[in-house]
């Protein structure tokens, strides 16, 4: 194992920590170095890896979120400290949904594991955040079959490239505050009150989660109280908001594939709807029944959702889940019936060693998802470690330990046990 020097990351308070986006500067071991590494994936897709380490580290945690750039991430201070380097991937859709495949999204996770065994790491640990957990889910279950039987298509119809392309395997897996999947979590957060989905304003009030007559209620003033058969109809109405908006999605790829054909076979075709890629907005996407009335599912989770306590504004506002998509986008990554990256459907591949990670404040993953994800994950060699904070790990009160500290122990004690250094 490689010495820690003393006031190494790991022998300071827990309450030291990340503030914000940034890194605590007295966290980061004063011999960790980042090294930049541009990668091209298999489908030729243009990416950017990131290596923290000290030097002379024979394991490596790999860290990625399909749709966020984690350079900083909290952990990676306590994992290089620890003497484990720490791969950050960058994907190649950053901060947007527009153009998210998850089918695509694997090549990038291959092409970091690909960069990896070139670098002589003998084991590649994949950490999975919130979002990355269901893509590291994914590509474990991909990698583990032959190229003939890996996903051949998108759900949108893309060729996917995966039969041919290698997938690394993984020796181990870190999942913290896993979520179900992109598509499971919108499929519980997504407004089925939204009658026209060319209107966002189009409000059917029997389904109005905000509504005093349904049972809302501020934080302010004790929070929602929802009746059974009103969440039962809501639950149902969500699957099917979702399932009319596959609908959508699949008839825009249906008729540019029906123009695109009759070009190629020489009939009048319409060339603009032949190049059309159907670019929507989905509004209202921030209306999970959980976040408001925290009788449903109990938990130390506060009153509000991950983007903030006033509903109306992450529900109508710019920024949100799924906001912007092209169809397949919308399939492939946040539709709960036709995205294949998700605990349900990859969950039960997972052979290898499991640590998860479940915050006790999270207001994004609840304890009933929690335990499904626990419980479906396949493995015979896997723990589950239950830490007080909200989603991102941060304190539920300013006079606690930060769970992200906490975390990190727990992560290195995992690591060490199951993956130690030689050195």
């Amino acid at each position: 194992m490689t010495e820690r020097k003393h006031g190494s990351a790991l022998d300071r308070p827990v309450t030291a920590g990340l503030r914000g986006a940034s890194w605590d500067p007295e966290l980061v071991p004063a011999e960790m170095k980042t090294t930049v590494f541009p990668l091209r994936t298999f489908d030729g897709a243009p990416i950017v890896g990131y290596l923290h380490a000290r030097g002379g580290e024979h394991n490596a945690v790999f860290i990625m979120h399909p749709r966020e750039l984690l350079v900083s991430h909290y952990l990676a201070p306590y994992l290089v400290a620890a003497g484990y380097a720490c791969w950050v991937q960058g994907p190649r859709t950053i901060g947007n949904d527009l153009r998210l495949e998850h089918e695509l999204a694997l090549h990038d996770v291959a092409a970091g594991m690909l960069k990896l065994d070139d670098l002589g790491f003998e084991k590649t640990i994949l950490l999975g955040n919130s979002g990355g957990a269901g893509l590291f889910a994914y590509y474990n279950q991909q990698s583990l079959l032959a190229g003939a039987q890996r996903v051949a298509r998108t759900p949108g119809g893309r060729p996917s490239k995966l039969a041919e392309s290698p997938l690394p395997a993984a020796d181990g897996f870190i999942l913290v505050a896993p979520h179900p999947g992109q598509g499971k979590l919108l499929l519980s957060t997504i407004d089925p009150s939204v009658s026209d989905e060319a209107d966002p304003f189009s409000v059917k009030p029997s389904l109005d989660p905000f509504s005093a007559a349904n049972g809302f209620r501020s934080g302010a003033d004790g929070g929602a109280s929802y009746a059974a058969d009103f969440v039962a109809h809501y639950r149902q109405a969500q699957v099917e908001r979702v399932e009319r908006i596959d609908q959508m999605a699949k008839d825009s790829i249906a008729q540019r594939m029906s123009e695109r054909k009759k070009l190629k076979e020489g009939h009048t075709a319409n060339p603009y709807q032949a190049a059309y890629s159907g670019v929507f907005t989905v509004w209202r996407s921030d209306a999970d029944l959980r976040c408001f009335d925290l009788s449903l599912d109990p938990s130390e989770r506060r009153w509000g959702s991950v983007w903030g306590a006033n509903p109306m504004v992450s529900n109508m506002g710019s920024v949100g889940f799924a906001r912007i998509c092209t169809p397949e986008s919308w399939l492939s990554t946040w539709s709960g019936m036709s995205s294949l990256a998700s605990f349900e459907k990859c969950g039960g591949a997972m052979e290898q060693p499991v640590l998860m990670i479940y915050y006790t404040g999270d207001n994004s993953v609840f304890p009933a998802d929690a335990d499904a994800i626990f419980n479906g994950i396949r493995s015979s060699d896997k723990l589950r470690r239950d830490i007080r904070g909200n989603h991102h790990g941060q304190s539920l009160r300013v006079d606690e330990a930060n769970g992200q500290a906490i975390a990190a122990k727990q992560a290195v004690d995992w690591l060490r046990d199951r993956f130690p250094d030689i050195n």
